[in-house]
């Protein structure tokens, strides 16, 4: 069969190829009520697909951005990305989204099949791995975004939480709360991810601010399947803590697995507090109390810059943006 082009559905709704033309890319601001729904009524009716193709051949735009996440498991990235998601839906933009594992070998794949698509930007969460790979985007101006991590001494706008902060806050709510043996467990530190680092700093500092000793049995960034592990060690401690700061969601998941398994009491015989809302903090037993990343209103900032960036508009532009934690009080403390 002859593919169904834009002059068959002109023709149909008895108006120009440009009326047509302006329709598809939502440029009908000043276009009558009844010649937008003659064109929708031509369109339904041939079954019309507009050739995005030819239009981003055209337009030397395709109208897609990536989105490449260190690790699609956390409940940061997936909120960021449904963010991201419907702000680029109301721009008319796509969003393709990987997954790098935190593997640098995976996330420099995938921004070279992404960028070998021309899409027009990409919004990464970076393993720190690809320096180069990154340098080359800066020099060559290419729209790049980075959330969650930053890279030192290279200019690329980023969206941060004051991980610091967060955890400041948790070890100030726990102190209040009569707790001072107070420990913190998160991923590994070897790649130094930003946030983890970041975190535990915060919490040393925190520490050093109420007077309480820093006990480096007490704290640790460890791979998630060494967590059961270090965390038996702990509590094999003469002086256990009584207060655990989860770095993230997969570490909070380890804690209340192997409080369960060793029948601890949360908070009786210890407190749990965790860096990142997850899912059922409110109807777990106890209530888990929480440090809240604002996620949705992150990954906003991050597709809103990033489009900023490929439009090529006249903005004042923060290299790094933080934005504040919020403390969630329930019953695990």
């Amino acid at each position: 069969m002859k593919p169904v082009t834009m002059a068959d559905v002109a023709a149909l709704a008895n108006v120009s190829k440009s009326t047509v033309s302006q329709y598809i890319n939502n440029r009908y601001d000043y276009m009558s009520e009844e010649t937008k729904r003659r064109i929708e009524e031509a369109i339904r009716q041939l079954g019309y697909k507009p050739n995005y193709v030819a239009k981003s051949l055209k337009q030397k735009q395709t109208s897609t951005i990536g989105v490449i996440v260190a690790n699609i498991l956390h409940t940061f990235s997936t909120q960021v990305i449904r963010s991201i998601e419907d702000v680029c839906r109301e721009a008319r933009f796509h969003a393709i989204v990987c997954n790098a594992d935190d593997n640098p070998q995976q996330e420099k794949e995938y921004i070279e099949m992404l960028r070998a698509k021309q899409i027009d930007g990409l919004i990464v969460f970076p393993t720190g791995g690809n320096i180069d790979l990154y340098q080359t985007m800066v020099k060559e101006q290419y729209p790049l975004l980075f959330v969650d991590r930053f890279v030192k001494d290279l200019p690329v706008e980023s969206i941060l939480l004051d991980n610091e902060k967060a955890s400041e806050l948790a070890v100030d709510h726990l102190v209040e709360s009569g707790y001072r043996k107070i420990g913190m467990l998160t991923t590994s530190l070897h790649s130094n991810i930003t946030p983890r680092i970041e975190r535990i700093n915060g919490y040393k500092k925190a520490l050093e601010k109420h007077g309480l000793p820093i006990r480096e049995e007490h704290y640790k960034g460890v791979d998630v399947r060494q967590m059961d592990q270090v965390l038996a060690e702990m509590f094999r401690l003469p002086e256990p803590p009584d207060a655990l700061i989860a770095g993230n969601d997969l570490t909070l998941m380890e804690i209340l697995k192997f409080a369960k398994k060793h029948n601890l009491s949360i908070p009786r015989q210890v407190a749990v507090i965790g860096i990142d809302e997850v899912s059922f903090s409110g109807i777990y037993h106890p209530p888990l109390t929480t440090i809240v990343q604002p996620a949705f209103e992150m990954g906003k900032q991050a597709a809103e810059s990033l489009l900023a960036q490929i439009k090529g508009s006249d903005r004042e532009r923060k290299e790094i943006q933080r934005f504040a934690p919020k403390l969630i009080i329930r019953e695990s403390t």
